[in-house]
């Protein structure tokens, strides 16, 4: 490990260089490829050198113990077990540093929520995990852009909708995410007070970009027609609203959010391609090895992974066994605890594989 640490140091020095050097500045291309290398090392030779700096300190605490002053030994004898473990720790998360990274961690998602079983229930809970994906955004300074949305009733509620959430790390945090989020909650429309479950699905995507898929437009067929709100009701005059059809595939996907026609067919089109691309990545990783899997997760959408319990407070993730009491902070946007037990799951998962 040593070795590949200090290789490692080498590069990321390497890339100083050409990150300063004018050659590079002035091509945006290479710059923004060293870049990314850059910021993905940064982790990992920041440790390192912590780890190190604290090392020397424990060696020379050492060498103070054989000194013959007695006051001065007592005090780094309480200060060396502190040291000790704080090494231990350095060491312990350069080894899941080191652990081989999914490349896309770095790659903005598009979100897609959408009811399941549980009719208007379901749609509320659908605006529910919006608004807390949304608010999370917020924590993390990353910025949302709704791609499509699709109100369900009156209520408040949606069959479906489409986000777009932009920021550093945005993939490697979500990816956890996708699965069936179910709720059991005393619905609004309830006068008995009977508890219901509802289940609503969540999809996490990558935004694709150009050149990872290629569409043929004669392969499309685009249909433009009036935008509708609640009820059906027309809610403009103009053939705004777009539908695009991906006839080799079957893939439907509509927009109507933006007052544009232009607009709705630019962001019905990068959720096509993000779609496109998902599919092609699962037919690609069907045989992938059971590390991989157990460093990502399964990202199954039909895979039952949490239960947001209301009369309780409570939310469990099924994958791990993790049981919170803290309903609200997690509907708020306060969802790391979970992001962060489930990367520690899967980290610990693919270390128990490369030790083997």
């Amino acid at each position: 490990m040593f070795k590949k640490l200090k290789n490692i140091e080498k590069r990321y020095k390497e890339l100083e260089e050409k990150l300063s050097d004018p050659d590079v500045v002035g091509n945006f291309g290479e710059y923004r490829k060293y870049a990314r290398e850059h910021s993905g090392l940064r982790d990992i030779v920041e440790t390192l050198r912590k780890c190190e700096k604290v090392s020397l300190q424990l060696r020379e605490y050492e060498e103070l113990l054989l000194e013959n002053d007695e006051e001065l030994k007592e005090i780094i004898k309480e200060e060396i077990p502190q040291l000790r473990e704080e090494i231990g720790s350095l060491e312990n998360r350069l080894r899941i540093l080191l652990l081989p990274r999914d490349p896309n961690d770095g790659r903005n998602v598009i979100l897609e929520i959408r009811a399941g079983t549980g009719g208007d229930e379901a749609g509320l809970f659908v605006a529910d995990l919006f608004r807390m994906y949304t608010k999370y955004a917020e924590i993390c300074g990353w910025k949302v852009d709704i791609m499509s949305s699709s109100p369900s009733g009156g209520m408040g509620g949606f069959k479906e909708i489409i986000m777009l959430v932009e920021g550093k790390g945005a993939y490697s945090r979500l990816k956890y995410e996708s699965g069936v989020h179910r709720v059991q909650r005393v619905p609004v429309t309830e006068t008995q007070g009977r508890i219901h479950t509802s289940a609503v699905t969540v999809a996490v995507l990558l935004e694709a970009e150009d050149v990872e898929v290629k569409i043929d437009t004669a392969d499309l067929r685009i249909d433009v027609y009036h935008s509708s709100g609640h009820g059906g009701q027309s809610v403009n005059t103009t053939d705004s609203a777009v539908r695009i059809t991906h006839i080799p595939t079957g893939l439907v996907v509509t927009c109507q959010d933006e007052k544009s026609q232009h607009k709705n067919r630019t962001k019905a089109m990068k959720v096509l391609r993000s779609r496109l691309l998902d599919s092609m990545t699962r037919e690609q990783n069907a045989g992938i090895s059971e590390t991989r899997k157990n460093q990502v997760g399964s990202g199954d959408r039909s895979e039952r992974i949490r239960t947001y319990n209301f009369p309780q407070g409570r939310v469990s993730d099924h994958r791990i066994d993790l049981t919170l009491y803290n309903l609200v902070d997690i509907l708020n946007g306060n969802i790391q605890v979970l992001i962060d037990a489930m990367a520690f799951h899967y980290q610990t998962e693919a270390m128990k594989k490369v030790a083997a």
